[in-house]
Order: structure tokens, then C-alpha cells, then sequence
């Protein structure tokens, strides 16, 4: 009876130690309306008492510049899963710089071939151009999503574990040459017209969430050309940058890398990719080698050039430039439908985020750049708002810090990664930044 008693014992035991850690590393998943939380109230009393800064000047400056940002020792790529040190460079690695000014401000478009932007780097950035008292009054970063690029940027647990490492001398290196670009680009400014273009491309983007269901198959650009004829552009697609093998290990800039060499060796001297609301949005390659991502991006750019559905000039040379703050429930890293890893482990493991949106008009052209990864479902409606306040809209990504994924709300219990595994401060985040978005938009911008 002493072992049947001794051999129970050991059982209970070991099931309430199962069961304690479970308590402790785990909990429910919050299905409270977020209407119903301070978090909600917070951000939209921010939201109604934001006021875009707008400056009226007489003429539109710009200028240019992409500063090679390979790194000479190599560094881990980031992406899919931890893969090493990548093998050789299939293409080099640019951090580009757009400044926009009328005469009476300046801003800096940044865009950089990585996965995403953390707010170690983007703080880093923004304390350097502080320090050496760059003229520029606002930064606006953006990112192309390769999923074949640099990590070593990303401090913390995740970072070590997923996002290549951390490397000191990786983020430096990444700071100064931000800095040489924008310092480049300033210097480049000259006086300028820009023009807003949109064209469609037919069968090249699907949902990879819903076979199906909506997309945003648009190129969305601005034109700028010089008074002296050189020509730049910025522009946006929704796919995502992964049309090469999970298992390459060359160091790729992906399809937008190839997408802005093609307008690059045609009429433009300086093109700038952004992804734009790429959640839920795949690529439709023909294969996932370099030839074939070159291919892709040889349909994107073709596409682009002959299916020009609206070209307009900016004849406004008004500039306005508006940040909310975001404020979210705890993270929810679902375990399974209803269960979540504990927020205090998550932000262990994932560490502090900054979530926020930053708005930057150009004349009639509203740029909104996320946090999130916004999905490209809920574009077509937040361009016709905008239409309707007498506006051009651009969204884009990865302004500075990051997450995860902005869904539909109705998709939040299917079982998918965009959901399940990256859908981290849901559910009601769908209509919450459906709301937010809808309120930048309607701001005294004009």
C-alpha cells in the first residue's frame, strides 16, 4: 500500500506542478469588446484632439539618395525561420532616402531592405538626426519586407531566437548610413512637380488567407520630376516579398529589390519601394529561383507602365505631417483558440512596442504609414473614404516598430498563422484600426 500511496503522491504532484506552470505561463484569451476598454478610450481621445502640423509653401523640393548598406563582415538573415549567415550576396543590400520639403519644411521618406524596422534602430535614427541637427523636420519609415534579408538589428530574446541576433556594430552601421543618406539627399534637392499615379496589375497578387476572397492589386506612386529633367519615383504594392525559396541562403532584397532596378534602368534615376497593405497578400510567381523573382518583378513593372488607370498632377504645395499613438489590449500569442501566453512573457520574449501611425501629406496625397501589417482587404473602402474627402491615399508598413497582423475581425478563430500565430493584440483589431485609419483620414488635412 506504501508504494500504491508513494506512487499517487508522486502523481499529484507532478500534475499540480504541470498545472501551476500552466497557470502561470498561460491564460485566457480577452474577448471583451474593445470599445469597452481604457486602452480604446485613450487612443481615441489622442485621435480627436490630434491636429495635423501643416505648412502651405510655394514650391515642392525634393531629393534623393540610396546609400549602400551591405554589411562587409555578413551578418545573419532574418526571415521564415533562423538560417545562419548567408552564403553570398545576391543583391545588395540600399537604405534609400526621399526628402520632400515646399520651402517652409522638410521630410524624409526612409526606406530600407529589411523584414521590418524596430524601434531600437528607429530611435536610434531619430536621436542622430536630432544630435547632428539634420534640417529635417519629420521621418517617415518604411521597409520592403524581404524575407531574405539582414537580421542583427533586433535586441532581445526573439531577436536572438528568430530575427538573426543582435549585433551592436550591424545597427551603427545601419544609423550612419541613414544619416549619409538623408545628408546626400538634402543635397540633392532641387525644385520639382509631382504627380500621383495608380495602375492596376491583373493575376500577379492573391489572399493567401481566403482563396477568394478580396485583393489590392494596385501600384500606388508618386512621380517626381526636376526642373533640371531627372526623375524619381516612390511607390507601393501589396504582395508579399516572398517569392524566393524558404531555404536561400543568398542575401536578397526579394522582388521589390529587382522592381525598383527595373524603374531604375528605364526612365527614372531613383525609384523607393514600400510595402503597402500586404497582410493576407501573396505573390503569384511562377517560381521561387532569382530568375523567377526577376521575372515577377519584370510583370509588376510592365504592368504598371501600361495599365495607368488615373495620373494626376499635385499642384497643392501643401506639407502636413500627423503621429497617433496607439494604445492596445495585452498581447494575446494564442496557444490555442481561447488560451494565450502570459502578456508579462510575451513582452519578456518579444520585449516593448510603440505602436503608432504616422500620416504625411503631400498636397492631396495622404501617406499612412502602420505599425501592423495591415491587410489589403480593407484597402478599396478606405480609398473610396478618402476619394470622398478629396484625397489620394497611400498606406504602407513598418514605420518604426512592429505588431504583427491586422486582420478582418470575422477571421480572427480560423486556424491560420495570420491569425492564430500573428494576430498578437487581437480580437477587434480589424475594426479598431478600421476606425483609426478612417479618422486620420478625416482630419482638417486641406
Amino acid at each position: 500500500m506504501n508504494i500504491i500511496y508513494k506512487s499517487l503522491s508522486a502523481f499529484f504532484i507532478g500534475v499540480f506542478i504541470v498545472l501551476l506552470i500552466g497557470v502561470l505561463l498561460t491564460s485566457g484569451v480577452d474577448r471583451s469588446p474593445v470599445q469597452a476598454n481604457d486602452f480604446y478610450r485613450d487612443t481615441m481621445s489622442r485621435l480627436e484632439k490630434l491636429r495635423p502640423e501643416l505648412n502651405d509653401g510655394d514650391i515642392w523640393l525634393v531629393g534623393w539618395s540610396k546609400v549602400n548598406a551591405t554589411p562587409k563582415e555578413g551578418a545573419s538573415l532574418v526571415g521564415y525561420k533562423p538560417r545562419g549567415q548567408y552564403e553570398f550576396v545576391q543583391d545588395s543590400s540600399y537604405v534609400r532616402a526621399l526628402v520632400i520639403g515646399n520651402g517652409e519644411s522638410n521630410v524624409a521618406v526612409l526606406s530600407y531592405e529589411l523584414m521590418i524596422i524596430h524601434p531600437y534602430l528607429s530611435k536610434l535614427i531619430q536621436d542622430a538626426v536630432l544630435d547632428e541637427k539634420i534640417p529635417v523636420d519629420h521621418l517617415y519609415f518604411t521597409a520592403t519586407h524581404t524575407h531574405s534579408g539582414i537580421g542583427g538589428y533586433i535586441p532581445g530574446l526573439m531577436g536572438d531566437f528568430a530575427f538573426g541576433g543582435f549585433d551592436q556594430k550591424i545597427v551603427d552601421f545601419l544609423k550612419d548610413q541613414t544619416l549619409t543618406s538623408i545628408k546626400s539627399a538634402l543635397a540633392d534637392q532641387d525644385t520639382a512637380y509631382i504627380n500621383y499615379q495608380i495602375s492596376k496589375t491583373e493575376g500577379l497578387v492573391s489572399n493567401r488567407f481566403i482563396a477568394g476572397d478580396s485583393v489590392d492589386p494596385y501600384v500606388r506612386q508618386l512621380i517626381f520630376q526636376k526642373h533640371n529633367g531627372r526623375r524619381g519615383i516612390f511607390l507601393t504594392y501589396s504582395a508579399h516579398a516572398t517569392t524566393l525559396d524558404r531555404k536561400f541562403m543568398g542575401l536578397s532584397g526579394d522582388y521589390p529589390h529587382y522592381l525598383m532596378e527595373d524603374y531604375e534602368s528605364s526612365i527614372y534615376e531613383f525609384a523607393m519601394y514600400a510595402a503597402g497593405t500586404v497582410g493576407s497578400h501573396a505573390p503569384v510567381a511562377q517560381g521561387d529561383s532569382p530568375e523567377d523573382t526577376k521575372s515577377y518583378a519584370n510583370h509588376i513593372f510592365d504592368q504598371s507602365q501600361e495599365n495607368v488607370i488615373r495620373l494626376q498632377p499635385i499642384k497643392s504645395k501643401t506639407l502636413g505631417f500627423g503621429q497617433l499613438k496607439v494604445s492596445l489590449r495585452e498581447a494575446q500569442y494564442r496557444l490555442s483558440d481561447n488560451i494565450r501566453l502570459n502578456p508579462a512573457l510575451f513582452k519578456w520574449v518579444f520585449g516593448e512596442v510603440d505602436p503608432h501611425f504616422d500620416a504625411l501629406l503631400i498636397g492631396n496625397t495622404l501617406l499612412i504609414s502602420s505599425s501592423g501589417e495591415v491587410s489589403g482587404v480593407f484597402m478599396a473602402d478606405w480609398e473610396e473614404f478618402a476619394k470622398q474627402e478629396g484625397l489620394n491615399l497611400i498606406i504602407t508598413a513598418f514605420n518604426g516598430t512592429y505588431i504583427g497582423y491586422i486582420t478582418p475581425d470575422q477571421y480572427y478563430d480560423r486556424n491560420h498563422n495570420e491569425v492564430r500565430d500573428m494576430n498578437w493584440f487581437g480580437p477587434g483589431n480589424g475594426a479598431y484600426f478600421d476606425t483609426l485609419i478612417r479618422g486620420l483620414i478625416d482630419k482638417p488635412w486641406r
